[in-house]
């Protein structure tokens, strides 16, 4: 089978996307000196300990916060503290305040209606359309919230629940697709039969004309289709856009199917959102106020089947168009038949042929839906167990790791490049991060220099010279700048004190 070229478009993000031990000792290794390398390895250290002091107090105030917002037993302890309405609002937009903040120093970005309708433009293993149940969803908090604090390119949605997502991975899967290849035989046949029919109306009127329309329509349509995806790279894509990232997409409606190919199995890719979160609350039913806020964390969601992290779903159902081919079928078949008895000479076997292609195809559609819908709740159950990485305090604890983390690896990163380089400017600072990172690790990223260089100047170890360079201390001199941290101190006790009972 043949297949058509579907890319799409994928900007990069600021995640450095290596393990923080794996970048020490990797930076580690490539010092000369042994003493050097000692002192980086202190100096590493102390550099996390203080990042990591710096939030405790802002994570403390979120996971406080939280608790009084748990679905579990978030409304007891709000009892507890005897608040006002008005009191617990203020209370829950700061959770949320908060939250944001976490979620932008962990590179998380709300998704956006352009990037739900690139997911959205194809297929993957869920082919049912899922709706969500909007009457069961709360649509005051996140509203009032992005009222005080309006943010760009937010989704239709937003008043309602909120996804955000970092980093894309791609999956595949590999099956026969027998019913989903029948579906896309038979409707490339219904689109021949009326393009031909439509081409034969035209030819009566004008065929020039038509046909100058029609291309015009498909050139434009190509064009508008999906906002951030392009079958070709071309030499248009200059500045920002040569740093973004393209992955392909490999469909079953790309591929030119055969006899050979539809009796044999198939691979199918699917670029993926690496993680995704959503925050939502329910509707509060009429005797009790719902104050409790969801926030479901999710790995590894194939875009095109992003539906299923949507909170509060619809049951599935038959599409209307399924219905119309139903309904249609039905009726030509009944229409048909009918025709058949009134005719003198009825053939028994031709009505029989009839009865059966109608019952046939009926049978197809319906049989079709539930295959769909078995993939649906396997599918869900998989998001449940699999994919689902945790929900409320558990996904706030890594999110807050993930902020200390990606914060650690950026100050280590730039003051080595720093200590190797010389003095660079924020640019040049930039570009030699990006570059280690690619080639020690085979990876690329969107350095953050600006927050990396902004915790290089608050510990200390990093100043500018008379023309705006940055330039770093030595190791030994930062080690003494940052001073002995409080885990130093312990860790130091707890030794002494095992050696003093040995």
């Amino acid at each position: 089978m043949e297949k058509k070229k579907d890319m799409i478009r994928i900007e990069r993000e600021s995640v450095i996307p290596v393990l923080k031990p794996k970048l020490i000792m990797t930076l580690a290794n490539l010092i000369e000196h042994s003493s050097d390398r000692a002192e980086f390895l202190k100096l590493c250290k102390r550099i996390e300990y203080t990042v990591r002091a710096w939030y405790l107090l802002q994570f403390e105030d979120l996971m406080q916060l939280y608790s009084l917002f748990d679905p579990v037993n978030g409304n007891q302890k709000l009892q507890q503290q005897n608040l006002s309405p008005k009191e617990i609002d203020v209370l829950e937009q700061n959770f949320l305040t908060y939250l944001m903040q976490v979620m932008e120093k962990s590179n998380f970005k709300i998704t956006s209606d352009e990037e739900i309708e690139v997911a959205r433009s194809g297929q993957y293993l869920l082919n049912l359309p899922i709706m969500v149940d909007e009457s069961k969803l709360d649509k005051k908090l996140l509203k009032a919230f992005f009222e005080e604090n309006p943010q760009p390119n937010l989704p239709d949605f937003a008043d309602k629940y909120i996804i955000f997502r970092r980093g894309v991975g791609l999956d595949q899967t590999t099956d026969y697709f027998f019913m989903e290849k029948v579906d896309m035989i038979i409707g490339q046949v219904n689109q021949i039969q009326s393009y031909v029919s439509c081409l034969k109306k035209s030819y009566l009127a004008t065929t020039y004309d038509w046909v100058e329309k029609l291309l015009s329509r498909r050139s434009s349509s190509r064009r508008t289709k999906d906002p951030k995806k392009d079958d070709e790279i071309t030499s248009e894509a200059n500045g920002e856009e040569e740093e973004d990232l393209y992955v392909e997409r490999i469909r079953l409606e790309n591929m030119e199917l055969s006899v050979k190919g539809l009796l044999s199995k198939t691979t199918i890719k699917e670029p993926t959102f690496d993680r995704i979160i959503v925050v939502y609350r329910r509707a509060s039913p009429k005797a009790k106020e719902e104050r409790g806020i969801f926030v479901k964390h999710f790995k590894n969601i194939p875009m095109a089947d992003m539906e299923i992290v949507l909170p509060e779903k619809k049951n599935p159902g038959l599409t209307p168009m399924d219905w119309v081919k139903f309904l249609g079928s039905a009726v030509v078949g009944l229409v048909a038949v009918i025709s058949s008895l009134e005719m003198p000479n009825a053939d028994f076997w031709v009505i029989i042929a009839i009865l059966s292609t109608v019952i046939g195809y009926c049978a197809k559609i319906y049989f079709s839906f539930q295959q769909n819908l078995a993939a649906y709740q396997n599918l869900i159950t998989q998001s449940m167990y699999d994919k689902q990485l945790d929900s409320g305090r558990g996904t706030l604890l890594h999110l807050c790791d993930d902020v200390i983390q990606q914060e650690v690896k950026e100050v280590i990163l730039s003051f080595y490049i720093l200590m190797e380089q010389g003095k660079a400017t924020r640019e040049d600072l930039d570009r030699w991060c990006e570059e280690l990172i690619k080639e020690e690790f085979g990876a690329s990223c969107n350095f953050d220099v600006d927050d990396a260089v902004e915790k290089l100047e608050k510990l200390g170890i990093v100043s500018r010279d008379s023309v705006g360079r940055y330039f770093c201390v030595g190791l030994k001199r930062a080690n003494e700048i940052i001073g002995t941290t409080t885990e130093e101190l312990v860790l130091r006790a707890k030794q002494g004190k095992q050696g003093s009972t040995s």
